[in-house]
């Protein structure tokens, strides 16, 4: 049986003519695991994300910050099938971007191949990710961004942000080829996200009365459901990265369950001990923190570095979201940053250091005696930082420059959202 790795298969990309996709076949087991994956993933955005999300916003925002992450889900969509998915797996151009032959889905009819499945399941998988990515940042600026100006800025930063540092690293750019391990997303989803979350969140500024007035939950029991569901779904990004229906797949959905787990205890007893209540907000989190972090690791490590990677990011992110952003003194509303930017980045780091080529070839980190690895990985995530922060910085000011400006007024704010730009109400408050 043929073995297709995710990295096999971007490379089977860059032979962009339909002749090049004939030479492979369609296995059907491995299609229907990929299509099912890629439901999975789907469900992730516009059920668990925005559950998770609205969840945690004021009451009176839940709809809007729902809104926009279906909205997001759907211009993602749209984006990627006219021009993202080309820029990210199309033709290379210096390592950098992939050139504009496949825009529109130019080139991919239904019996176009890539490695072991239709090119078009490879398309829809991969816009999933493109569609939730984005859905992340808006953690930052939920109950205080104009829903016109997400609108420009996802557009925009799809296409200039997303899409190249996905080809960076999938598509055959330079990250691909320096050897950088990234299974699922650590670096393409979850630092980028997390950054361009953080430069966003300090361009428009802390909300009113941050620091000084309490910010509730809209519903913790809505939110802990999102985190459910985001449980669930991370099944088909992790082990459907894998591209087939084999053992590295079913290493990945154990080692993802087990991370996901181990989050949730590490941010629980994390808490319970600093502040001596164990929340199921914090449970909940704790969970996102694992999945964040087995993410880019979950194809290339065991059972027992998932334990270690998972208890720890449950720890990382209680001190980011309860220390480091106070220190700082950023207002990232849901944590986008302090959940995904730096649970990503470790993630990344422990893939360097605990990828065993016993569970997959393709990689070897340092316990398993490369300890290059790191040093490759340490090069991604400043690579990933440094762009997304300009690229972001760029995307911010254009999208102000075009919508007038990024912030609702004070007085929609001080409102809420929910009335103020749809007109509805999540709950009857007498």
């Amino acid at each position: 049986m043929k073995i297709l790795s995710y990295s096999t298969a971007a490379l089977l990309l860059l032979l962009s003519s339909s002749s090049a996709f004939a030479a492979d076949a369609i296995d059907t087991g491995d299609t229907a695991w990929i299509i099912v994956a890629t439901a999975l993933v789907m469900v992730m955005t516009p059920a668990g994300l925005a559950l998770f999300y609205g969840g945690m916003s004021r009451y009176k925002n839940l709809l809007n910050t729902y809104a926009m992450t279906f909205v997001a889900y759907a211009l993602g969509s749209v984006v990627w099938v006219l021009w993202g998915y080309s820029l990210a797996f199309g033709p290379d151009i210096g390592g950098v971007v992939g050139g504009l032959n496949h825009a529109f889905l130019t080139g991919i009819g239904v019996d176009s191949v890539s490695g072991t499945i239709p090119t078009l399941v490879f398309v829809v998988f991969q816009m999933t990710f493109a569609a939730i990515t984005i859905a992340l940042v808006l953690g930052s600026v939920v109950d205080r961004m104009k829903f016109s100006s997400w609108i420009v800025f996802t557009v925009l930063w799809l296409t200039f942000i997303y899409s190249p540092i996905a080809h960076w690293v999938w598509g055959g750019g330079w990250m691909g080829a320096m050897g950088a391990l990234d299974f699922a997303g650590g670096t393409v989803v979850h630092i980028n996200a997390g950054v361009a979350g953080l430069v966003l969140s300090y361009v428009v500024g802390k909300r009113i009365g941050y620091g000084k007035t309490p910010m509730f939950p809209s519903s913790v029991s809505l939110c802990a459901l999102g985190a459910a569901l985001l449980w669930f779904g991370w099944f088909g990004f992790n082990a459907g990265s894998e591209l087939a229906a084999d053992g590295i797949a079913a290493s990945a959905f154990l080692v993802t369950n087990t991370s996901a787990a181990m989050g949730a205890l590490g941010w629980m007893f994390a808490e319970w001990l600093i502040n001596k209540k164990p929340t199921l907000l914090g449970i909940a989190s704790g969970v996102v923190a694992g999945l964040v972090a087995i993410t880019p690791a979950a194809g290339f490590v065991g059972m027992i570095s998932s334990l270690i990677i998972g208890g720890v990011a449950g720890v990382l992110g209680f001190f980011s979201v309860a220390i480091l952003k106070s220190k700082i003194g950023y207002d990232d509303s849901l944590d986008a940053f302090g959940v995904h930017g730096m649970c990503g980045i470790w993630g990344a780091l422990a893939t360097g250091l605990f990828a065993n080529p016993a569970i997959n070839e393709l990689g070897t980190g340092v316990f398993f005696g490369n300890p290059g690895q790191l040093v490759i990985q340490a090069v991604s995530i400043v690579g990933t930082i440094a762009f997304t922060a300009v690229g972001t910085l760029i995307v911010v000011y254009v999208t102000k420059a075009i919508t007038g400006g990024l912030r609702v007024s004070e007085e929609d704010e001080v409102l809420g959202l929910d009335n103020a730009i749809h007109g509805e109400r999540a709950f009857e408050i007498e």
